[in-house]
């Protein structure tokens, strides 16, 4: 796959069912526990890296053995809450931390040069409002993260796991975003992004039949929005325009 980052894929995996399908037309099922939408690659630390992980973690990391989070006094104030999975080595995430001081944000990542990266330039650039997860994604949301607490969920460039026989593996499924939308306060977003354009159109089909979410997309648009302001551009999105290659974002407000 390609990546904004060159990372390996996000860290998450999909809620358990025994029942519902994927897209009308697909034989896709909902991910089942123990199918996991990320492969963890072996990859060289670099010191910053190895900083990160072993110096500036105890202060900004966080595990599931930690339990479920106040995330008023993980923060120390009430402010917007943004969780985004899969962060890659963190380029854009720091650079939304540093932009929107007034917002408390989460990341979570498997790959672990990615999360030292992260926790390494949290702690060059004095950053307060940046907390992160070395956790699978769907462990984090289960037992970690109250239900109604989040104003954002990203979820930025996943693996698109392009083969049918893979779709299972893809992350966006149905149970996977009920337990989204349980997760966001009413009127919250989840944002995704993919440079795959057969799978945003499987994204708005699972969100399309999705209970309790409105496409925040216009007429003219539909399903997609244009890219926001706030997501950063990335080098390698910067790159894939200039050679032709799209980006759809889909963004779906949680009603009720």
């Amino acid at each position: 796959m390609t990546e904004p980052n060159d990372t390996v894929p996000e860290s998450h995996t999909a809620p358990e069912s025994n029942a519902t399908t994927g897209p009308e037309g697909t034989d896709a099922p909902l991910h089942r526990r123990g199918i996991k939408s990320y492969v963890i690659r072996a990859g060289r630390m670099t010191q910053a890296q190895n900083r990160g992980l072993e110096d500036i973690w105890p202060r900004f990391g966080l595990t599931i053995a930690d339990g479920r989070q106040d995330l008023d006094a993980l923060f120390g104030r009430q402010a917007p809450r943004v969780v985004e999975i899969g962060f890659g080595m963190g380029n854009s995430l720091i650079e939304q931390a540093e932009t929107h001081p007034d917002t408390d944000f989460i990341g979570i990542e498997v790959h672990a040069p990615g999360v030292g990266k992260l926790l390494d330039e949290v702690d060059k650039r004095g950053l307060t409002n940046l907390r992160v997860y070395r956790e699978d994604a769907l462990a984090v949301l289960e037992q970690c993260l109250p239900e109604g607490s989040l104003t954002t969920l990203q979820l930025f460039f996943p693996d698109p796991w392009p083969k049918k026989k893979h779709h299972k593996r893809r992350i966006v499924q149905p149970a996977f975003v009920e337990l989204i939308r349980t997760r966001l306060m009413p009127d919250g977003t989840f944002h995704m992004a993919t440079d795959w354009e057969a799978y945003a159109e499987w994204m708005a089909e699972v969100m399309e039949a999705a209970p309790g979410y409105a496409n925040t997309a216009s007429a003219e648009t539909a399903p997609y929005v244009p890219r926001p302001a706030f997501r950063p551009l990335t080098k390698f999105e910067a790159r894939g325009e200039k050679l032709g290659h799209g980006v759809w974002d889909l963004i779906y407000r949680r009603e009720g």
